[in-house]
């Protein structure tokens, strides 16, 4: 008869990869260290392989750990949804949760809503994390994670499309007065661009208008890049460059005309909101009620989240 799988130790693999440490692991699962280590040479014995490049500085998955995680992953998630659930049926929702953002919604949008889920539910703590970049759900041990374009390369992920952010084309009245007023999406080249560095294809721009039956197509020259979308925002209005940004970053400069927007019979593709989860169906009640919230309040009649007013 074939053994089981030792799914404990893969559990606690999945924990020490999460952490980053032996120690910091153990601490989490309140273990002793020398378990959770046994736990891991138990299944590298097993495996006939390393999962664990091992340093006294630092410790980084070998190829095979790579391949293992999100699976290994998906067992401690559920494990412990499934204790979660049951402990949880005949109480509130308690716990941490894990919750990315890209910074612009985690502010904006987020933030201000969240005191309202926490007054409704107050045995649960948050964790926000705001970045700029796409985030590892897995890898990185987040319970949910809010992103804007593709909800990510693995198949396995869970992805709710919440909303969209629309993106008007932006220039300052001192750059137009330089170079003048764009009559249509091919006289773009010719500006100055402001280019988000963290974005794959940004200098590559599309826009359509109702009625016509293919999107044009420019490629723009970067005069100024930078990974974070709010350091981009002043050099628009200094007039160094043009740029499409989401409205949550210029709708005060467009309402007080330091920036104008351009072609706007003209749209660029908006930028879609995507609720991303881990794997596998089981979840913390606590996280259930907050994805629950989320799709409420971030999707809106109109398909876009509204700037503020």
């Amino acid at each position: 008869m074939p053994h089981l799988p030792d799914l404990e130790a893969w559990a606690i693999f999945a924990k020490v990869a999460q952490c980053g440490s032996f120690s910091g692991a153990a601490d989490e699962l309140g273990l002793a260290k020398t378990t959770v280590s046994k736990a891991v040479t138990r299944l590298e014995t097993r495996m006939r392989t390393s999962l664990f490049h091992r340093t006294t500085r630092k410790l980084s998955l070998t190829e095979s750990g790579r391949l293992s995680l999100e699976r290994a992953t998906r067992i401690l998630a559920d494990g412990a949804a499934i204790e979660a659930d049951i402990a949880e049926e005949a109480a509130s929702p308690r716990g941490l949760i894990r919750l990315a953002s890209i910074a612009a919604v985690g502010v904006e949008a987020l933030a201000p809503i969240l005191p309202e889920f926490m007054a409704a539910y107050p045995d649960i703590e948050i964790d926000l994390v705001l970045t700029e970049n796409q985030v590892d759900v897995v890898a990185e041990g987040y319970d949910a994670a809010i992103m804007v374009g593709h909800a990510g390369e693995s198949g396995t992920l869970r992805s709710v499309r919440l909303s969209s952010l629309r993106r008007p084309l932006v220039a300052a009245p001192a750059l137009l007065e330089r170079l003048g007023m764009p009559e249509h999406p091919l006289d773009l080249p010719r500006y100055p661009a402001i280019l988000p560095s963290h974005i794959p294809n940004s200098h590559e721009w599309q826009f359509a208008r109702d009625g016509d039956a293919d999107p044009i197509a420019v490629r723009m020259a970067a005069r100024f890049r930078a990974n974070y979308a709010e350091a981009m925002v002043p050099l628009m209005v200094g007039g160094i460059g043009i740029g499409l940004m989401a409205e949550y970053f210029v709708w005060e400069h467009l309402r007080d005309g330091r920036l104008i927007e351009l072609l706007p019979e003209w749209s660029a593709p908006p930028g879609p909101l995507y609720l991303v989860t881990p794997p596998g169906r089981a979840r913390p009640a606590r996280v259930r009620v907050l994805l629950d919230f989320l799709r409420q309040r971030l999707v809106l009649r109109d398909g876009f989240l509204n700037a503020p007013r």
